[in-house]
C-alpha cells in the first residue's frame, strides 16, 4: 500500500512540476518523500524482527541471548 502511494504521489509531482504548478508539485513530492521514509522505516523494522531484533535496532539477537537463559528446573 504504501508503495503504491509513493509511487502514484511520486508521479503527480512530476506531472505538476512538468505543468509549471511548482507549489502544488512541491507538496505531491513531499508527501510521496513521506511515504517513502515510511516504507523504509517499515522494511527495516520487519528485517530487524525477522533476525531476531528489536524494531528500534539489533541490540542482542535472540540466538545469542538463548544462550545465557536461565534453565527451567
Amino acid at each position: 500500500m504504501c508503495l503504491i502511494v509513493t509511487i502514484i504521489m511520486f508521479v503527480f509531482a512530476i506531472q505538476s512540476f512538468m505543468q509549471s504548478q511548482w507549489l502544488a508539485g512541491a507538496t505531491q513530492l513531499i508527501i510521496a518523500l513521506g511515504f517513502f521514509a515510511l516504507l523504509i522505516r517499515n522494511i527495516i523494522a520487519v528485517r530487524n524482527e525477522k533476525q531476531g531484533c528489536s524494531t528500534t535496532g539489533c541490540g542482542i539477537t535472540d540466538w545469542f541471548s538463548n544462550l545465557f537463559k536461565k534453565k527451567e528446573d
